[in-house]
């Protein structure tokens, strides 16, 4: 099984196309939704429609996948319950990159100071992250100094921020989820 976690940009049709995508490495990806404007509310909505999905869930290697907005949930849902993640461009900051985009951004940073010490070094190994060389959102060289010490990073030379074609990274992520 596949949590899918969307970006901010929840109803992008791109959305779907990356689910279909990721059909190639599991045929069961399901879609974790959320407001992407209530940052505490959505916390504790992820929690509980995550444990919901692994409770009904039979596969050894479950694993949360998530882009953008989605990549800063998928990496803390996914520690929280144990969960391999890819992180494609998270979104690392958002309490600073939401401004004017939400109305409380620095819930964000509440969520943070709130979440477990030191999380990404317990999490070390449990997640490859991906990054777009053209990334027209992040700056992912800095998010790649803040990641490549916890997890695997690799470099894309073609996507953009919304990733819009998995094809190139599917079989490292299948390869990864089994391993």
């Amino acid at each position: 099984m596949i949590l899918y976690f969307h970006g901010f940009d929840a109803t992008s049709p791109g959305n779907h196309e990356k689910m279909r995508q990721l059909q190639f490495i599991d045929n069961d990806v399901r879609l974790v939704s959320y407001s992407t404007l209530h940052p505490k509310h959505d916390m504790q909505h992820l929690l509980n429609e995550v444990s919901r999905q692994l409770q009904v869930c039979d596969d050894p290697h479950p694993m949360a996948i998530g882009v953008g907005l989605g990549a800063y949930w998928a990496e803390r849902i996914g520690f929280l319950n144990g969960l391999k993640t890819v992180l494609i461009n998270p979104n690392l900051h958002p309490e600073v990159t939401m401004v004017g985009k939400i109305d409380r951004p620095e819930e964000y940073a509440d969520i943070a100071n709130k979440c477990v010490s030191q999380f990404r070094e317990k999490h070390r190994g449990n997640g490859l992250c991906i990054l777009s060389r053209h990334d027209d959102v992040n700056d992912n060289q800095a998010v790649a100094s803040a990641l490549s010490p916890y997890y695997e990073v690799v470099w894309d030379e073609e996507q953009h921020h919304k990733f819009a074609s998995l094809a190139a990274h599917l079989a490292q992520i299948k390869d990864y989820k089994l391993a």
